[in-house]
């Protein structure tokens, strides 16, 4: 097993939170401007959506690294469903990949994009496994 992962979240005022995650970095929590937010801060569930798209863009270009594609930009898009209920948790997630590049063989990021939804980003298997229906698609841009 790993060692565990740490971070530090300290109330500021109202709905705000400031986090520290274990590498020292710090990132404004808020709630919504309907609980007193001052749309200052970032959303608790909208840090997941980025967990998952940083998590899954990296694995995704570092294979096509190793598989000596010439990529010069990824984006990846999510969009999210949440459950009309408390807990308004994801319901489902798509992700689109934009990746750009010259001369990129399409078997490469096909192959990418499914090892690391399916094998390889912690993030997406752990909702995945919670029973989030996770989907994901990509374009090639040639450069």
């Amino acid at each position: 097993m790993t060692d565990p992962m740490k971070a530090r979240v300290k109330w500021v005022d109202g709905v705000k939170f400031l986090s520290e995650s274990g590498s020292g970095h710090t990132v404004l929590i808020e709630g919504p401007e309907s609980e007193g937010g001052e749309g200052l801060g970032i959303r608790p569930m909208e840090l997941i959506l980025m967990g998952l798209a940083g998590c899954t863009s990296f694995d995704i270009l570092s294979m096509l690294k190793k598989s000596r594609q010439a990529v010069t930009d990824c984006v990846a898009d999510i969009r999210a469903a949440r459950a009309d209920e408390i807990p308004s948790v994801f319901t489902s997630i798509h992700v689109h990949f934009k990746i750009s590049g010259e001369k990129l063989k399409e078997s490469h990021v096909k192959r990418a994009v499914e090892l690391s939804s399916g094998k390889y980003c912690s993030v997406s298997i752990m909702l995945s496994r919670g029973g989030v229906d996770i989907t994901h698609d990509y374009e090639i841009v040639e450069i």
